[in-house]
């Protein structure tokens, strides 16, 4: 969602999620914008403080982003020094849980739940 927000760029497979719909796009971009002034506020990108966050959820709990760009794995590092207080982990946790719209498509969560998709076997 932070790609897709902080570049403008509404893919065809962005707009097919939930997140991207009409009756959603406006609140998620106000949160996103919440996110943004959070990370200029931090000196980190949207996306190193979304990874931050992951990450200081417990030492049972690691982000794996996926890229295929050096320089995205290295923004990705830049993360780890991404330090959050607990105001700060509060309110990214309000806004992570104040946002509309499933995360995947009805169509890709049928396939996550019929057992051939990730995790059955």
């Amino acid at each position: 969602m932070c790609v897709g927000f902080s570049r403008n760029q509404y893919s065809e497979r962005n707009v097919m999620d939930n997140r991207f719909q009409a009756e959603n796009l406006e609140h998620n971009k106000n949160l996103f914008n919440r996110v943004n002034d959070i990370a200029l506020k931090k000196g980190c990108t949207p996306s190193q403080l979304a990874l931050a966050w992951v990450h200081h959820q417990g030492t049972d709990v690691c982000p794996i982003p996926g890229t295929t760009k050096i320089e995205n794995l290295i923004q990705n590092i830049g993360a780890l020094s991404v330090k959050l207080t607990t105001e700060e982990m509060a309110e990214l946790e309000s806004v992570a849980d104040s946002v509309r719209g499933d995360r995947y498509s009805s169509m890709a969560s049928t396939y996550l739940h019929s057992g051939s998709g990730w995790g059955s076997g």
